[in-house]
């Protein structure tokens, strides 16, 4: 048996599920921790690793995947002519 601490917020958000779903808090936390715990053990791809952060960050305009393969060419091969033999 565990018990739990829960700010106010939570508590509320708690009690209002537990009505809405006609179940206890306990059967509430149950729940959802079994979710949770699903959640963790699925497999995820890389796209679904990442998909939070897809299109958060703004690059002011630039475009900067236009011609990204071009300049990654460009940069490799100035690196190659750079290297010592």
């Amino acid at each position: 048996m565990a018990n739990v601490r829960l700010d106010i917020r939570t508590e509320t958000a708690l009690k209002r599920l537990s009505v809405r779903r006609g179940q206890t808090r306990s059967e509430v936390i149950r729940e959802a921790i079994t979710r949770l715990a699903d959640e963790e053990a699925a497999p995820r791809s890389a796209y679904q690793q990442l998909e939070a952060f897809i299109g958060t960050v703004d690059s002011g305009g630039k475009q900067l995947s236009t011609d990204t393969g071009k300049r990654l060419s460009e940069l490799l091969k100035r690196t190659v002519r750079c290297a010592p033999s």
